[in-house]
């Protein structure tokens, strides 16, 4: 996620580094279930790309973009929490066999990270022309 969005406003970095950064993120924050992955690879990138903004104006300007790519996130896949989205609880042995096992990720992860790009490509463009 956060590599995709800084490859499409073209931050270079090595391939591996934002994977690695934002491992512990899988499952929500490391299998808790909790903030799902995607939603956190996008505001790090939205981050990046945008800034902390140059005064208070700013600052709440962009803090005020992610709480909009909360809400779209929010009302396209009905959650940001990961064990709502996926229906499992990924901190326990049977939650992650039947994660490894079933299409959850093809059906709940995948269209998640889709959004989360999708959601922060079009707020980082809406904020060029602001």
């Amino acid at each position: 996620m956060l590599l995709a969005v800084c490859r499409e406003f073209g931050i270079d970095t090595p391939d591996e580094i934002f994977p690695r950064i934002a491992f512990g993120f899988a499952g929500g924050f490391g299998n808790t279930g909790s903030v799902c992955g995607a939603v956190v690879g996008a505001v790090m990138a939205m981050g990046l790309i945008r800034g902390r903004g140059e005064d208070r104006e700013g600052m709440f300007a962009r803090l005020g973009g992610v709480a909009e790519f909360r809400r779209r996130f929010e009302a396209e896949m009905g959650s940001i929490s990961c064990r709502e989205l996926t229906g499992l609880d990924l901190g326990t042995d049977q939650g992650r066999e039947e994660l490894m096992n079933s299409d959850v990720a093809q059906k709940a992860c995948f269209p998640a990270v889709a959004a989360g790009y999708r959601i922060a490509v079009e707020l980082i463009r809406e904020s060029e022309g602001a």
